[in-house]
């Protein structure tokens, strides 16, 4: 079964670029382009896609404010990822906090976008490699929110091995990989990961690996 994809642009080049690419891959699909935020969110609403790729900067209604909404009201989960031209965009992470799962730059090599959209779509965060640092620094020089201070007290009720995996999810590492390190299978590594996120009261791993930094549970380095 293909992976349902939605592509938000307001450029119909960059649009076309995208749904050509991803239309390539056998286990990919797209089922709708939108040209603006507004737009974007009345295609998930029809047609209840796997992963919505969203443009940062749009007319109407901007991706950040969609990705919200999106987050917000989508009936079926949907996984956004966030696009952006410029790797300092100060928007990564407000796009974080506004519910998306990953941030990637459109300069991403195809390859490396295609497997992006398969692994949001498995639940897990993907970041750019280009802004991961700076926005581990961000974060790690802001003052904690309320949810994040009542996420961080919630620290303290996981056992010594999820924190363990929790390090490991702020580190970057995958299912797989954090099994390998950890030694452990995978399925125990999602089941933790499960436990972390109730918790905590996390949405996903991308804000696991925000409050991670923000508890001084990881340090920014």
């Amino acid at each position: 079964m293909s992976i349902r994809v939605v592509v938000a642009d307001d450029q119909a080049l960059v649009r076309a670029g995208f749904s050509v690419l991803v239309n390539s891959a056998d286990d990919l699909e797209v089922v709708g382009e939108a040209s603006d935020g507004q737009e974007a969110i009345r295609l998930v609403s029809q047609v209840r896609p796997d992963v919505i790729m969203l443009d940062v900067r749009m007319p109407v209604m901007d991706g950040l404010e969609a990705a919200r909404r999106i987050s917000a009201s989508s009936t079926r989960v949907t996984r956004i990822l966030m696009l952006t031209t410029f790797d300092l965009d100060e928007y990564v992470f407000d796009a974080l906090r506004a519910g998306a799962s990953g941030f990637l730059l459109k300069d991403t090599p195809p390859v490396e976008l295609l497997n992006a959209i398969r692994v949001i779509a498995a639940g897990e965060a993907l970041l750019a490699p280009s802004v991961t640092r700076r926005l581990i620094q961000e974060f790690a020089s802001r003052p904690v929110a309320a949810f994040d201070a009542g996420a961080s007290r919630a620290l303290e009720e996981l056992t010594e091995r999820e924190r363990e995996v929790m390090v490991a999810v702020a580190q970057g590492l995958s299912n797989a990989e954090i099994a390998a390190t950890l030694h452990m299978s995978v399925a125990t590594v999602k089941t933790h990961v499960s436990r972390i996120l109730s918790k905590t009261g996390t949405r996903d791993r991308t804000q696991l690996v925000v409050l991670a930094y923000q508890s001084g549970l990881v340090a920014a380095t």
